[in-house]
């Protein structure tokens, strides 16, 4: 949580709207595109399910499908009142009251409603089988949404004791999806009926519009009645060539954006290339050497060791993601390659400032992070192959009186020329501890891999693309037993109890001991390894109003706001 940086972080977000609203009234006709590159993919308007969410989608669509709140630059949470409002009523539990602006409706004229919140809460709730959400953080919370359909307005009442405190974060930008089209698609007058009454049949087909109604793929025909916009921009088209082409939202009823159109060039298209033309150039990236080439900055000839820098702390962390089958099934596999791997090496060469990072629910900008993070720093510091070999040479015989030697696969979106090395790194550092390491990098590669094609993922925080939020939540959950975000699946009943208790207080005094608890057990149990806070080249080239995003909206958190200079 970063709390001083919330005021400072508003009046920016204030600033901009209103030097956005002079970039109209006085330049309208010098509008002119901008291309906004980023490194994740796009092959869903639907953010919230798991390979949406690991794709890191929300870069692209946050002012597209914008909720009641946004990720701001520093990842903490502001209200969208352009939305609606947001205000918490009195009641045995948690209880939320939700207005939208009677003027917010999709691009289609449809009025935003009761229904999309309604539909955004059965989806993550994890209770209604058959929705393939990323996480139920937050969401699993709720016992009912008070909603009669086509409403504006509802109530979102929490179990009794489940009061998550991070309840501003729900319904956020990207959550509130068209449920006038889902209902369209799966055949019903609208969700919340069948829902309701428990029509298993409709639920079913309720769930499958939402899983795969709104799949995007470069080249197909983007239909303006499936892909509404509730936001300032909305989909024109989507191309290999085109890039994802986001026009101004003629329905929108808040300030006009600043740019008429944006171009956003996510993996898969054609996006270095059209940089060569570009006028006015946004990144968000992991690929550094794509930030050294539209700053200008002459690319390093030898290794950098990023501990001779000074960075800005960030919000994620890289993190090695095990199965929890095959191979990396085996704690003794999972604890010797960890022994061997070189996790000081690889911080010097890719973490932010150099620096080892031990903690999986706390980052580096977290103001508990740092000093944490010295109490876990002796576990797996560096390379201790001889170690290695020990906890290799425990494992039991195989039925050839043999052990086999451990392969283990590592996967991450291709191409990263970051993630090639480091996993060139451990393989040199674990093949003399007798394990074969091999790099299964593709561009193809989803999450849902893990366990069958790949013993571990390279991740940020559980995404390829930018991640996390101020608060660490919903990131947190990705230790939580039995949730979408837990890709290794990992079950500590202390360390969920923990988690549920993390996520109902903000108080750091509160908070240090459930982190200690949640750490000491994930470091016991390895499910992950923590490496290093990630590193992203975020730049920008002749466009105004650019705030840097550190959250999972990345830089395109105020993309409306952006001006063309020049």
């Amino acid at each position: 949580m970063i709390h001083p940086r919330l005021r400072r972080a508003a009046a920016l977000l204030a600033v901009g709207a209103a030097a956005g609203g002079a970039l109209v009234a006085c330049g309208g006709e010098k509008r002119s595109d901008v291309d906004y590159l980023i490194d994740a993919r796009v092959s869903s308007y639907n953010v919230n399910t798991v390979d949406a969410h690991a794709d890191g989608a929300l870069m692209a669509l946050t002012r597209v499908l914008p909720g009641f709140s946004i990720v701001g630059p520093e990842g903490q949470i502001l209200a969208d009142r352009d939305v609606g409002t947001v205000s918490q009523e009195q009641g045995e539990a948690l209880t939320l009251r939700y207005d939208f602006t009677p003027a917010a409706v999709y691009s289609d004229g449809t009025a935003l409603s009761c229904d999309d919140l309604f539909l955004a809460a059965t989806a993550m709730g994890g209770s209604v089988p058959g929705f393939d959400a990323a996480t139920n953080a937050g969401y699993r919370d709720i016992a009912r949404v008070e909603c009669t359909p086509g409403a504006r307005t509802a109530t979102v009442v929490f179990k009794r004791g489940s009061a998550y405190g991070q309840w501003n974060e729900l319904f956020g930008s990207g959550t509130l999806l068209p449920a006038h089209v889902v209902a369209r698609l799966a055949g019903v007058p609208n969700v919340v009926d069948p829902i309701r009454s428990g029509d298993r049949t409709a639920i079913a087909k309720i769930a499958k519009a939402w899983n795969t109604g709104f799949d995007l793929r470069p080249g197909a025909a983007v239909e303006a009645d499936r892909f509404p916009s509730a936001g300032p921009y909305r989909i024109d088209s989507y191309t290999v060539d085109g890039g994802l082409k986001l026009v101004a939202n003629d329905k929108w009823w808040g300030a006009r954006p600043a740019a008429q159109t944006i171009t956003v060039w996510p993996r898969g298209t054609d996006g270095e290339a059209a940089l060569d033309g570009s006028r006015s150039t946004v990144i968000d990236t992991a690929d550094l050497a794509l930030g050294d080439r539209v700053s200008g900055r002459a690319a390093p000839t030898t290794p950098v060791d990023r501990s001779t820098l000074r960075e800005p702390a960030p919000l994620s962390v890289t993190q090695l993601v095990f199965a929890g089958k095959g191979a990396a099934a085996d704690p003794l596999v999972r604890k010797a390659l960890a022994s061997c791997m070189p996790r000081d090496a690889l911080a010097r060469r890719f973490g932010t400032n150099g620096v080892v990072w031990n903690l999986r629910t706390a980052s580096p900008a977290d103001p508990l992070g740092p000093s944490l993070n010295v109490q876990y720093g002796r576990r797996y510091p560096r390379s201790d192959v001889p170690r290695a070999k020990e906890l290799l040479a425990q494992r039991a015989i195989g039925e050839n009186g043999a052990r086999a030697k451990p392969r283990i696969r590592i996967g991450y979106l291709a191409k990263s020329q970051e993630n090639a090395d480091a996993v060139r790194m451990i393989a040199d550092a674990c093949t003399p501890a007798g394990f074969t390491v091999e790099d299964v990098a593709s561009p193809d590669l989803s999450v849902t891999a893990l366990g069958t094609d790949v013993d571990a993922l390279l991740l940020s925080d559980g995404s390829f693309a930018a991640s996390s939020t101020a608060s660490g939540f919903p990131e947190a959950y990705a230790l939580f037993g039995g949730d979408p975000l837990n890709l290794s699946g990992f079950r500590n009943k202390q360390v969920s109890d923990a988690i549920t208790e993390l996520a109902a207080t903000r108080s750091d005094s509160a908070r240090l001991p459930l982190l200690r608890t949640i750490e000491t057990a994930a470091w016991d149990e390895l499910p992950t390894v923590p490496l290093f806070g990630t590193v992203r080249a975020r730049e920008s080239s002749s466009v105004t109003h650019v705030v840097p995003g550190l959250g999972v909206s990345g830089t395109g958190w105020n993309m409306d706001r952006w001006g063309v200079s020049g």
